[in-house]
């Protein structure tokens, strides 16, 4: 597993050939942020061990982005691919909403 921090994005890619690609937007050290870095981790570890690459970028320092990606409340989580793009808001502790939003629920 390789973590890399570059310009606050936090990138953890576990395969190269990752089928999964999530993008989780925070704003800073709140509870909530925390709570939702913790609960994708878990999950990601859990149901896609070495099959995705989970971006976490924080807001607080980069506004700009949540502009340009419309960005409208946080934390967000955005599955990019497989398609269909997915967003959920708030911090994924409902475990079997965020399986449903990957496309992993029976």
């Amino acid at each position: 597993m390789k973590n890399v921090m570059s310009n606050e994005r936090k990138i953890k890619a576990v395969n190269e050939n990752h089928e999964y690609t999530l993008r989780l937007y925070i704003t800073g050290a709140t509870t909530n942020s925390i709570r939702a870095v913790s609960n994708i981790q878990r999950i990601c570890e859990s149901h896609l061990r070495g099959n995705y690459l989970l971006e976490i970028i924080d807001l607080y320092d980069q506004m700009f982005i949540a502009e340009q990606e419309q960005i409208v409340a946080v934390p967000m989580l955005i599955k990019q691919s497989p398609l269909p793009v997915r967003k959920l808001i708030g911090d994924l502790s409902d475990s079997s909403k965020v399986l449903e939003i990957l496309g992993l629920n029976p």
